[in-house]
């Protein structure tokens, strides 16, 4: 599985599994935030599976399922307290990655220059570009 840093304590994946969880302990995870709805896709686990193997790994879990086209200023302010609760480093994952990196780049506007956060989301790999109005509010 490929782990994208987008900081020092977070790092961001697309769709993760239970048989995941062991390996990302090793590396040192200590929380995971779900971003992507139960049944989404077909054959996606669901959060409930991802929670039960993570917790037998000794991670830390948060579910915050947002769909990419109707991510709200709450999502992300929720987002943001929910990284801040957790044990770091934290993997955020979602389909792709996008949404979650989209979501942690909302949760640092007004706290990180958006130069900053749009370069650490394309270091990831992720294009911010379409979200540049918002994290310029």
């Amino acid at each position: 599985m490929l782990l994208r840093r987008l900081t020092n304590e977070l790092a961001v994946a697309g769709q993760i599994t239970p048989g995941d969880m062991p390996g990302l302990a090793a590396q040192g995870i200590c929380g995971i935030i779900c971003n992507r709805p139960d049944g989404e896709a077909p054959g996606q686990p669901t959060y409930a599976e991802i929670e039960k193997a993570a917790a037998a790994s000794g991670i830390k879990t948060a579910y915050l399922p947002v769909v990419m086209t109707a991510i709200s200023d709450e999502d992300a302010a929720t987002f943001g307290r929910v990284l801040d609760e957790l044990p770091s480093p934290v993997l955020v994952y979602c389909r792709s990655g996008m949404r979650s990196t989209a979501l942690w780049a909302l949760s640092q506007a007004g706290k990180s220059p958006v130069k900053d956060i749009v370069e650490a989301a394309a270091m990831a790999g992720y294009d911010l570009k379409p979200l540049l109005p918002r994290l310029a509010q």
